[in-house]
């Protein structure tokens, strides 16, 4: 099976500067970024090393990523707007 990559650079190319600067000075980014690396971090275990695990649980850390990138792409949306 082949895993797409769901890392920050990959999710927002067109960010990921952004990203990098912004962690340094917003600390809910940089929270929502550690938090969002985590869980995507243990998914990708999941998915790569055919670990067993619960449907529902692993349904729920999938929605947990995307609800953690929503917010990250809301305050880079919103940074980006207010540099521009």
């Amino acid at each position: 099976m082949h895993i797409l990559p769901h890392d920050l650079d990959h999710e927002f190319p067109e960010f990921s500067p952004l990203i990098h600067n912004l962690k340094q000075e917003d600390d809910r980014l940089a929270m929502l970024v550690e938090e969002y690396e985590r869980v995507n971090s243990q998914i990708v275990d999941i998915e790569e090393n055919d670990k067993p695990f619960q449907d529902f649980e692993f349904e729920a850390m999938k929605k947990q990523r995307l609800r953690l990138k929503d917010s990250i792409y809301l305050i880079l949306r919103s940074r980006s707007v207010a540099t521009a």
